[in-house]
């Protein structure tokens, strides 16, 4: 047995495994914080997006648009770049992930497409070296305009299994640019079926027509096979401001999620007091807000 999430020191976190780390978020019964950060943005004072995240209450830190072949993260310099993610964790005391995106070349757009760099496609070399590089767990999804596509989501998780021993997180935050349905029960099965262990959703109230009746479906069908579920703000409302973060988190709750993502889009115009501590505060209360924020990373 695990440690929960909610109370685990860093030095207990990051000796996880996949495995391990999936049932420590179970055990926390719906009180973990994911903090996505986009790596080629700076932070004030020489830091890094993801210390700040740590010290607001992030249990996880996700990395986007971080390249798997050219590691790099704005604030923070390292003598060999394959150390990347290794200091990182050293720095924050939390287990790191990185987003890696499945594009479809055959997807139906409803946008502009992007083209993407090789180290932040899903493919089987990409996941290799985020094994090399320490990851404790990637997340297949796509960024706006990114071609992502659930067929290809799924067949990244099969990919991931071969090549990939952390915990696997699959789904879509929004459209990604491709006329489909962001997220339902056929694609989730799929990627259930497929290996993931959690099963990533747009948050409620965060795309339009996406309701709480169709998140709590998603949620009994995942827990039903024994997988966990991470809503994700990730609609740029993470800059709404706390009220907006409060409602999300609260709705989400409700709904039955283990894990609530929140990027870091409204950084430099809202402070994390109003993102990320607000929404641990909301779904987890001062007690836990504070014991995660204190909580020194060398115990």
């Amino acid at each position: 047995m695990v440690k929960r999430l909610l109370s685990a020191s860093s030095s207990e976190l990051l000796k996880m495994n996949g495995k391990e780390l999936a049932q420590s978020i179970k055990a926390s019964e719906g009180r973990t914080v994911l903090s996505e950060n986009v790596v080629v943005q700076p932070a004030p004072d020489g830091l890094t997006m993801s210390e700040i995240a740590a010290a607001f209450g992030a249990d996880l830190l996700l990395l986007n648009l971080f390249n798997v072949f050219d590691p790099q993260v704005c604030g923070l310099d390292v003598n060999d770049p394959d150390d990347t993610v290794k200091r990182l964790q050293e720095l924050t005391g939390r287990p790191i992930g990185v987003n890696l995106e499945p594009v479809d070349s055959d997807a139906k757009m409803e946008s502009t497409k992007f083209k993407l760099p090789e180290g932040r496609i899903a493919t089987a070399k990409s996941m290799k070296k985020a094994e090399e590089l320490g990851f404790s767990f990637v997340c297949f999804t796509g960024n706006p305009g990114s071609g992502v596509t659930n067929r290809m989501i799924v067949e990244a998780v099969k990919t991931a299994k071969a090549n990939f021993s952390g915990m696997i997180i699959a789904g879509k935050m929004h459209g990604a640019g491709v006329d489909e349905p962001v997220a339902d029960e056929e694609s989730v099965k799929a990627m259930i079926d497929a290996g993931a262990d959690v099963i990533l959703t747009p948050a409620v109230g965060t795309v339009p027509g996406f309701i709480s009746d169709e998140l709590i479906k998603i949620v009994k069908l995942v827990h039903a096979h024994n997988g966990l579920v991470m809503s994700t703000i990730g609609t740029r409302q993470e800059g709404a401001g706390r009220d907006v973060i409060r409602e999300i988190a609260l709705k989400n709750k409700i709904c039955g999620v283990d894990i609530q993502h929140i990027g870091d889009a409204g950084w430099g115009v809202v402070p994390p007091t109003e993102t990320i501590f607000e929404l641990s505060n909301a779904i987890r209360g001062l007690r836990h807000t504070i014991a995660r924020m204190a909580r020194s990373i060398n115990r």
